[in-house]
């Protein structure tokens, strides 16, 4: 027979007491009712001190955004993240740090093609004109040859030591300057000097090896340097 006090016909449980003779039971919350909520002003219960916040069952998933509810958003000021890009932007190789672009190969042949025109072309012509002269039978003559083959060593000395001059302290020779490139240091971007600048003039010695493929190398090369810019660790970009 159930217990007259439980309104459900539940027994109680066990080590619970039964209620003494004319006690009422503990009320118990009617169909339909809802549990006691706190009163009006006064907060839910919160964890006591030193207690963590309830954490989720074995087995049960941590909450998350609601079907319609966007995710959370990047703080002001940030850029979105893309899936599968990071915070690193690879250079592209035909730059080379804050030096500009890198200068092409058709750009520096052109450049040098002038420069050996201003003062390459007088200087075959003043020698040509010292062999012919020299070659006469006449002392005169092959006293003048001689003269002639002179003046166009010294004008050759002359323009190479100008360009080194120029390459060095503006980073542009003549020819440099007609087609927009510039000689800069690949470490600091800034023009070489002109003491740096004479010794990358012997190093093209080393890019007329193996029939001057030194001077094509830039066409394949990732920074478009000679043996020469990398020996000096020197680049060509545009002015």
């Amino acid at each position: 027979m159930g217990n007259p006090y439980d309104p459900y016909g539940q027994q109680p449980g066990y080590g619970q007491q039964q209620p003494g003779y004319g006690q009422q039971p503990p009320a118990q919350p009617g169909y339909g009712q809802q549990p006691a909520q706190p009163g009006y002003g006064q907060p839910p219960s919160q964890p006591g001190y030193g207690q963590p916040p309830a954490q989720p069952g074995y087995g049960q998933q941590p909450a998350q955004p609601g079907y319609g509810q966007p995710s959370a958003q990047p703080g002001y000021g940030q850029p979105p993240t893309t899936p599968g890009q990071s915070g690193y932007q690879e250079v592209h190789h035909h730059h080379y740090g804050s030096t500009g672009q890198l200068a092409e190969w058709g750009s520096r042949a052109g450049g040098y093609i002038i420069d050996y025109l201003i003062f390459a072309a007088p200087t075959f012509v003043l020698y040509l004109l010292g062999v012919l002269l020299g070659g006469s039978g006449s002392g005169g003559a092959a006293l003048l040859g001689v003269l002639f083959m002179l003046i166009g060593l010294a004008l050759s000395i002359a323009g190479g030591l100008w360009i080194c001059y120029q390459e060095g302290t503006t980073g542009q020779s003549i020819g440099k300057r007609q087609m927009g490139i510039r000689l800069v240091s690949a470490q600091t971007g800034q023009p070489i000097g002109f003491g740096m600048a004479f010794v990358r003039k012997l190093a093209h010695i080393a890019d007329s090896f193996l029939c001057y493929i030194g001077f094509l190398w830039p066409l394949w090369d990732e920074r478009k340097q000679t043996f020469a810019d990398k020996i000096c660790n020197t680049i060509v970009v545009r002015a």
